[in-house]
């Protein structure tokens, strides 16, 4: 008994179309796998958890205004100091933990090999934080 169609004609083509139906079967079967598994891999344990209210312990570092005028005369936190004091403050400060921001505050009139005099006395003492002061336009 022959398939095919009411074409009489002897010649054998290949068939030029792909069969998407099985393709569709298990695509359909992979579907259903994976929506019965999904909800099975949410596993979770309920526990009752105790709850606990704590606030975070942050100490603030102090900071030391060094601020220069125009002169060239030093201020530790507004207390006039000398050349030779500057070094052994310094180093208190960076010794000291947390370690305190040093803030310099200059004159406009301030030289600035002054300024970084005490920018290099600063890094060689070991003080990690530094910023300048300003003031604003208005």
């Amino acid at each position: 008994m022959a398939f095919g169609g009411f074409n009489q004609g002897g010649g054998n083509n290949a068939m030029s179309e792909i069969n998407m139906v099985p393709l569709i079967d298990v695509m359909l079967v992979l579907l259903i796998v994976f929506m019965i598994t999904a909800p099975l891999l949410t596993h979770g344990v309920k526990i009752d958890l105790p709850a606990a209210s704590s606030q975070p312990n942050e100490e603030k570092p102090e900071t030391v205004a060094l601020a220069m005028d125009g002169d060239g005369k030093l201020y530790w936190n507004d207390e006039p100091i000398t050349d030779a004091d500057l070094a052994g403050r310094l180093a208190i400060a960076a010794a000291a933990v947390p370690q305190p921001e040093l803030h310099l505050r200059a004159d406009r009139e301030t030289r600035y090999q002054k300024i970084a005099e005490v920018m290099s006395a600063a890094r060689e003492a070991g003080v990690q934080k530094m910023g300048f002061i300003t003031v604003p336009a208005k």
